[in-house]
């Protein structure tokens, strides 16, 4: 879900960079807000390596291939801390591994850091909507629409972009099926995100509380 350099143009990369500074400044604001702020930097920094190293993890859904993205675990677990640690995966990703690239880290950032705050947004409403819910399955149903939603509304925005920006000279029809094949593929991948996030915020709900946001 990584948009490579030499696809869009030069004034949406710059726009994307624009936007994710704006938000990247946002949140970093709402963390110094918190009682102690570089609490839960180590734990940042361990679900940054988590990302890092899911794009390496590739799932075979025909008609494609596609990999974890974790985007919506980390929302969940981090809150605001997740699109500055997202930036830094896709930083790392783009100049080791060749995923993305410099001048769309910008865009990427927002295809995946925005679903991610939207998936702490979601977890937390379990509070208002999941009070005559068990505390165990409430967590759960809430981290699986977490999971599965960033993942949802991250495909939507990367496959906007790439269907309003593709550059002229590419074969329509050829375009239009490769686009919806990866579509379909990651339908399937929701899923399989939502059941992990659950699985994991399950997990630390019964050996690490303290780690899940309040």
């Amino acid at each position: 879900m990584h948009i490579s350099e030499g696809i869009l143009p030069a004034q949406l990369c710059i726009s994307g960079y624009g936007i994710t500074s704006l938000i990247t400044w946002y949140s970093l604001r709402q963390i110094n807000r918190l009682p102690n702020p570089q609490a839960s930097i180590p734990k940042a920094s361990l679900l940054t390596a988590a990302f890092f190293v899911a794009s390496s993890i590739h799932i075979p859904i025909p008609p494609a291939s596609v990999h974890l993205v974790l985007n919506g675990l980390l929302g969940t677990v981090l809150g605001y801390y997740a699109f500055p640690a997202i930036l830094v995966g896709l930083f790392f990703q783009a100049i080791m591994f060749g995923h993305g690239g410099l001048t769309t880290l910008g865009i990427n950032g927002l295809i995946m850091g925005i679903p991610a705050l939207l998936a702490y947004q979601i977890f937390q409403l379990r509070h208002l909507l999941g009070n005559g819910i068990k505390e165990s399955l409430s967590m759960s149903i809430f981290g699986f629409i977490a999971g599965a939603s960033a993942i949802g509304v991250s495909s939507l925005i990367f496959f906007t972009i790439i269907i309003t920006n593709v550059p002229s000279g590419f074969d329509s029809v050829l375009e239009q099926r490769v686009i919806y094949g990866l579509m379909i593929s990651h339908i399937p991948l929701m899923g399989i995100e939502g059941i992990l996030t659950a699985m994991i915020i399950s997990f630390l709900r019964r050996v690490m509380p303290e780690l899940l946001p309040s």
